[in-house]
């Protein structure tokens, strides 16, 4: 649910990227309103490793559960107070400071959501199911982003444009709200994971911040370069997606969401099976299918879509989706047992964050600034066989950590680990 709420505002808020440059921003030119509305998309990922720092590091301290219940109410909230906000032509240069700052602590606030469920999932799962009920994490990406883009579809066959810029843009923001009340009420029923009420018995959580860095350094750069690719997948096609389809290739508003959603239903109808494929062969396999079928495929699937043929963009389409699916299933299961229990949560959400804000954040913004300065089309393809060069030698490196117990993932006794030990639950 967490993850759904935090996918449904990244969701709307691409879907409404040209509403809101264009009230947020109305004295640029069309493109300059785009990249000023996903320049701050991008900036408030620069303040995620902030929010790693402190909330992940609280998550090996006070417990997974906690730290869940506060990044859902700020997640939440604010982007409640981005449905709020007047546009410039009321306030003035006021309206993009609040969309920043309502930005920026959507920032602060992932910078635990994500790592954290992952982590409390991974620790209460069957270690030999913890692919396939591990995705289901992923699974509530695509829910959010159904919702969002669905959302947003309604929205513009039922308004005019006017009614649109005018009020309609702000309702998915104000349906953020009562998401997040439902979530934080689910979390606050929850009990903590075996693994921290353990660690916490035997006086383990309380972890220095450099003792992390320290005794961690390697697996965090393990996993910042195999989460570069996930980020760039994640944000080139599920965030910017809808804009190249409207803006580079022409496609109509309603044409591109529906594409867009029947792609995230067909993601969420094999993230599963994925998941559980994982279970069965392993991580390293599944990770290594993505990272090279991204490198060989990405240009060509961005021809395809180039093609003005409806047929051949909805298979590029789906080729990107394709390629993306073992990555984005395995990857609930796959980093958070690169980490002992006492700094999972730490660990795992500076690594994951620091790499999200250097490369998946951004990516929206510098494909269209690279778009715009060379008029390349192509361009998210190059940059996501960029991602995949980034990544194969981490996957490489990187331990197998399928049906390893989480007790004794990131420790000495990783290799000695017992599969069929009991779970956790």
């Amino acid at each position: 649910m967490g993850n759904a709420v935090e996918w449904f505002d990244f969701a709307i808020y691409g879907y409404l990227a040209v509403t809101i440059g264009k009230l947020f921003f109305p004295e640029a030119s069309p493109s300059a309103q785009l990249i000023s509305t996903f320049g701050i998309f991008a900036a408030s990922f620069l303040i995620r490793p902030l929010g790693s720092i402190v909330l992940g590091p609280l998550g090996d301290k006070w417990g997974r559960k906690s730290v869940l219940a506060l990044t859902i109410i700020m997640m939440s909230g604010a982007t409640l107070m981005i449905g709020l906000i007047p546009s410039y032509e009321t306030i003035g240069v006021g309206a993009p400071i609040l969309l920043i700052i309502a930005r920026l602590a959507q920032g602060f606030s992932t910078g635990g959501e994500y790592s954290g469920a992952a982590t409390f999932m991974a620790e209460y799962v069957p270690n030999r199911k913890r692919g396939f009920l591990g995705s289901f994490l992923e699974f509530g990406t695509y829910v959010g982003y159904t919702l969002g883009s669905g959302l947003v579809l309604i929205l513009t066959l039922t308004l005019s444009t006017p009614q649109l810029e005018s009020w309609g843009w702000r309702i998915p923001f104000l349906i953020a709200a009562p998401l997040g009340l439902v979530g934080v009420y689910l979390r606050s029923r929850l009990s903590d994971t075996p693994e921290f009420t353990e660690a916490e018995a035997r006086g383990e959580t309380r972890t220095p911040f450099m003792e992390t860095l320290v005794s961690a350094w390697r697996r965090l750069l393990i996993l910042v370069g195999i989460v570069v690719l996930l980020n760039v997948g994640y944000y080139i096609l599920l965030t910017y997606m809808p804009t190249y389809l409207t803006e580079v290739l022409k496609l109509g508003h309603v044409e591109s969401q529906l594409a867009t959603i029947g792609i995230y239903i067909g993601m969420m109808i094999f993230i599963a099976p994925v998941g559980m494929l994982s279970d069965k062969f392993g991580r390293k396999p599944m990770l290594m299918t993505s990272c090279i079928g991204f490198f060989v495929l990405s240009v060509p699937a961005f021809m395809l879509m180039n093609s003005h043929n409806t047929v051949l963009m909805v298979i590029g389409l789906a080729a990107m989706a394709a390629l993306l699916l073992p990555l984005a299933a395995t990857i609930p299961a796959t980093l958070p047992a690169l980490f002992p229990t006492r700094i999972r949560f730490g660990a795992f959400s500076i690594g994951y964050n620091v790499s999200t804000a250097l490369f998946g954040g951004t990516a929206p913004l510098i494909v269209i600034t690279l778009i715009n300065t060379t008029g390349i089309s192509l361009i998210p393809g190059f940059y996501l066989m960029a991602a995949a060069a980034i990544a194969f030698v981490p996957i490489l490196l990187m331990p197998e950590t399928a049906n390893i117990s989480m007790r004794d993932a990131g420790t000495d006794r990783e290799d000695d680990s017992t599969p069929d030990r009991p779970s956790a639950v």
